[in-house]
């Protein structure tokens, strides 16, 4: 048998061949993963923002109506179209905190293990002058 004909009925990879691919893999994981982790996190914090703006102007459209804030997450559930949203950070309906103060309202969303080191944004509702 020549050389020739044991090299055309090799198949496969060489384990050099293989190390190289896996090589390159751990190189692509090592630099993406942090991102992606990064824009969930991001995600998971605007939406548990966004959620707390839409309570907060529940909150406000109910004072309006009965004259008074309510801290009570749940007396919120109809105006939030019959379900209050999970906080993503939290994993939980009771990620929110309503915080009446006079003729004056704070909502702001827990910040959870979930969304890591970050600061909810506070929405302040009611009346700022008079």
């Amino acid at each position: 048998m020549s050389l020739n004909r044991l090299n055309k009925n090799r198949k496969g990879f060489t384990l050099i061949e293989l190390l190289v691919v896996v090589l390159i893999l751990g190189i692509l994981t090592a630099i993406a993963l942090p991102s992606y982790l990064s824009s969930v996190q991001s995600a998971r914090q605007g939406a548990a923002n966004s959620n707390a703006r839409a309570l907060a102007t529940a909150v406000q459209a109910k004072a309006i109506s009965v004259g008074t804030y309510d801290s009570t997450l749940a007396d919120y559930t109809t105006d939030m179209g019959g379900a209050i949203p999970n906080n993503p950070c939290t994993g939980t309906t009771t990620g929110y905190s309503i915080t009446p103060t006079g003729n004056q309202c704070t909502v702001v969303a827990s910040t959870g293990t979930n969304c890591g080191t970050w600061t909810a944004k506070s929405y302040l509702i009611g009346y700022t002058g008079e």
